[in-house]
């Protein structure tokens, strides 16, 4: 860890995530890891990200125990903004460094598919992170549920829905939103209907 820090070499943990798309097996189901993130802002060369939450589905199920939620600590006074302090002070938690919750997250999902809501922010602001660390970026696949359901009624890929307004389309509750963990979980659901209704294997 130390000779990384100082610019020699790999860490331990980018090199064992790395390790996974190796061991990839055609004959495994495919394991979806749907992800959302907790942000201090859009600006994804200077905002940060404040948490993390993941679920995992297989075999068209959504698995309760390939489950994650990581908190961020936030030292940069210019984002303690409203949305910031309503997230922190609405849930208890232990805070961790970036670092740290790049590590447990890269060990969590592992080589499996990542899906998520307009998700090109939430990786561009993660792959900042890596840049930080001075790693390279993502190597997961990506599925997005916006462009799944642009795909199933044919529209124009300028044409985005809210989380909100695809809920409602799908009658999904969207009780106890507004944390990565639920919002996760939300888009589980929704990533199971669009999934049926496209065939997708």
């Amino acid at each position: 860890m130390l000779d990384w820090l100082k610019g020699k070499g790999d860490p331990t943990f980018w090199k064992e995530y790395l390790g996974n798309f190796e061991k990839d097996d055609p004959n495994l189901p495919t394991r979806y890891v749907i992800f959302d993130c907790e942000r201090t802002g859009l600006d994804w060369k200077h905002d940060t990200i404040l948490s993390i939450g993941c679920i995992g589905v297989t075999n068209d199920q959504i698995e309760i125990k390939d489950f994650f939620e990581i908190f961020i600590e936030n030292k940069n006074e210019k984002h303690q903004n409203e949305a910031v302090e309503k997230l922190f002070k609405t849930h208890s938690h232990e805070s961790v460094s970036e670092l740290e919750a790049i590590m447990q997250f890269l060990g969590h999902i592992k080589n499996g598919t990542l899906v998520g809501h307009n998700t090109n922010l939430d990786i561009e602001m993660i792959n900042q992170a890596l840049k930080r660390m001075n790693l390279g970026k993502l190597k997961n696949n990506i599925l997005d549920i916006n462009v799944m359901y642009q795909r199933f009624k044919n529209l124009p890929e300028d044409e985005h829905h809210t989380l909100e307004e695809l809920c409602d389309l799908f009658k999904i509750r969207k009780s106890h939103r507004h944390t990565a963990s639920n919002d996760a979980y939300i888009t589980a659901l929704l990533f199971l209907k669009l999934k049926k209704k496209l065939k997708m294997k």
